[in-house]
């Protein structure tokens, strides 16, 4: 018997790979928090004049308007934040019968605060207040991937802090300042998934490995998004909220915003995608020690190509989700497929999909041969040397 745990030690993986993923990977990383730091906004990207107040308040009764004619209800509203808070307000709100979640008594909703001469007349109805059961989701969400992964779990939600700070506070922002759209996303990508594998998978080879096959994909990803989206004539104009961004920021390149989507939709799955490849061929070379580096390259294949098969069809079904309500109404019309194709809203779906899957695709292969490059060839006295 060999005790194999060593697999995990950098001491084994080939001098040479760790050379190179060095040499390529540190410049990049470099190049990229530099770029960060140039383009990171300076101040505050808000706009005074789309600024809306906001208040929350527990709705107590709920009775019809006193008016007939008014096809609302009213609803007796205590104010638990805002600047009257603890006062009691009416509230119109939905009509029961004319809206799929009527509000009612001992509910939290939200409040748009305008400026009135009396108490009664500054707040409106705005939708329901799902704070609490959203926190409820995340505690269990954390408390589920804690205690299967523990530690490590831990450290994955840290790193999902991490992402959700660098897209509102980098990100976004950046790209309300006029930055380029997709250089942002490829700069800020690149730096949460530096940060998201270092940070869960600790620095070592076989993280570099994955962070560098990520790298190499999410390049592809972006070479074949721009290529694609100007290839089959997409403005951008048909994504959700484009129009409003082009209001804001009238200089945005949407072209270059819809590529920009598409790489940081594409992200998280190539994380999965690579991190499960470079400890798929770790854990090969454990069980055989010996094994080539083509073994280990056509083994590493084997259960990528089955990986791939499942995480390409849910990239493809998660945009075919998104756009669900506007493939409804198409199916309504009974417009010919090609013409539901060639319309823009869905083709732009059909873009992100297949180019996203393109990455993820050359992932596997780009890992693998990585990984077996750095672990193959390993003798059992290498590894009992290492032992020692």
């Amino acid at each position: 018997m060999v005790d194999t745990w060593v697999v995990d030690s950098d001491a084994v993986v080939a001098r040479r790979v760790r050379i190179v993923v060095a040499a390529v990977l540190t410049p990049l990383l470099l190049a990229a928090v530099v770029l960060m730091i140039v383009m990171w906004p300076g101040g505050g990207v808000k706009v005074a004049s789309y600024q809306t107040a906001t208040a929350r308040g527990e709705v107590t009764a709920v009775k019809a308007c006193p008016n007939v004619k008014d096809q609302c209800d009213e609803a007796t509203v205590e104010l638990t934040s805002g600047p009257d808070k603890g006062q009691v307000v009416p509230i119109q709100v939905p009509k029961s019968g004319q809206t799929s979640i009527p509000v009612k008594a001992g509910q939290s909703i939200m409040l748009g605060v305008q400026d009135a001469p009396t108490v009664a007349d500054r707040y409106s109805y705005v939708d329901h207040d799902r704070t609490k059961p959203l926190l409820w989701l995340a505690v269990v969400f954390a408390v589920a991937v804690v205690a299967l992964s523990r530690w490590r779990g831990f450290a994955a939600l840290i790193a999902l802090a991490v992402t959700a700070v660098m897209l509102t506070q980098f990100i976004l922002p950046a790209i309300l300042k006029g930055e380029n759209a997709l250089l942002v996303a490829v700069v800020g990508g690149t730096v949460i998934m530096a940060i998201a594998l270092f940070l869960t998978h600790g620095i070592n080879a076989e993280s570099s490995i994955a962070l560098s096959g990520t790298v190499a994909a999410l390049g592809l990803t972006v070479v074949l998004g721009w290529f694609f989206t100007k290839f089959c004539q997409l403005s951008g104009l048909a994504s959700e909220g484009a129009s409003g961004a082009k209001a804001l920021v009238p200089d945005i390149d949407l072209t270059g915003l819809l590529v920009a989507g598409m790489v940081i939709g594409a992200l998280g799955v190539l994380d999965d995608v690579t991190v499960t490849q470079a400890a798929a061929v770790w854990e090969l070379s454990a069980s055989n020690p010996s094994a080539s580096r083509r073994e280990l390259i056509g083994a590493g294949l084997r259960i990528g190509r089955t990986h791939v098969a499942s995480v390409v069809n849910t990239l493809v079904l998660a945009y075919a989700g998104a756009s669900l309500p506007v493939l409804l109404v198409f199916a309504i019309q009974d417009l010919p497929g090609r013409a539901v194709l060639s319309t823009e809203s869905v083709a732009v779906e059909v873009v992100r999909g297949l180019v996203g899957s393109l990455g993820i695709i050359a992932a596997v292969p780009l890992t693998t041969a990585l990984a077996a490059m750095a672990v193959a060839d390993r003798s059992r006295d290498l590894v009992a040397s290492a032992d020692n």
